[in-house]
């Protein structure tokens, strides 16, 4: 894909980063010429995606963080403001995907799903979209999921969790759309990661390729005038 002049230079959080979509979407926006700050649990896949993009993006930053943990959460935070300053760009991608029948789900097991999927996406907007807002430029793209449309079973919890970040930016989309900060919910369908290979009863072959969801995401994000793609759902042309 060309690169999109509109996407240049701007700068980046990307939460999740140390998963394959998160990773995808790195690699894109490192190659739309964006200055890059990655964030994800595990260090080893982070330091793999972070030194994947370094050779395309103009700056690349990383930093393990925790986001169903607070203090984590917000150390991440103050961290991204000292080392790139106000960001252009927040891609809340992170999210956990517990697979349990309902007997066999634990308070604690929601509490963090809902932690990540939706409290953190929650936090971090609040913090960042009144400096895109002062800056009067920005855009947040909240990753969500077919669950945010429909239940599964088995992912009750899950399921949960994406109906309320899909409400979430439903909600701040009209709120914020008048400061020139742009929300978008993208909501894929399976897609081909370590997380999606714990979708049950579904073809991993035929699920959708993370590059691809990246590329969309780029696109719909380039728009500057009056179009916006605020609602996106992505599907499979095969489902077995």
């Amino acid at each position: 894909m060309e690169a999109n002049t509109i996407l240049k230079d701007r700068k980046a959080l990307i939460t999740g980063a140390s998963g394959g979509l998160g990773a995808a979407i790195a690699k894109e926006l490192a190659s739309q010429g964006c200055r890059l700050f990655l964030t994800g649990r595990d260090r080893q896949r982070l330091a793999v995606t972070a030194n994947a993009v370094k050779t395309i993006a103009p700056s690349v930053h990383e930093h393990v963080a925790d986001l169903a943990n607070v203090a984590s959460l917000e150390a991440m935070a103050v961290q991204v403001l000292e080392t790139i300053g106000p960001i252009d760009l927040l891609v809340n991608c992170a999210g956990i995907f517990p697979v349990h029948p309902l007997e066999q789900c634990t308070m604690e097991e929601y509490d963090q799903c809902l932690a990540v999927n939706v409290r953190a996406p929650f936090y971090l907007i609040r913090k960042f979209a009144p400096l895109m807002a002062k800056r009067g430029w920005g855009r947040i793209v909240n990753i969500g999921s077919s669950s945010a449309y429909a239940g599964f079973r088995d992912t009750a919890i899950y399921c949960a969790s994406k109906h309320a970040l899909l409400g979430l930016s439903r909600s701040l989309s009209h709120e914020l759309k008048g400061q020139r900060v742009r929300v978008y919910c993208l909501s894929p369908g399976s897609v081909q990661t370590e997380m999606g290979r714990h979708v049950p009863g579904q073809l991993f072959e035929t699920f959708l390729r993370p590059d691809e969801v990246a590329h969309y995401l780029a696109f719909i994000i380039a728009f500057d005038a009056e179009l916006i793609s605020e609602e996106v759902r992505l599907n499979r042309m095969v489902v077995q």
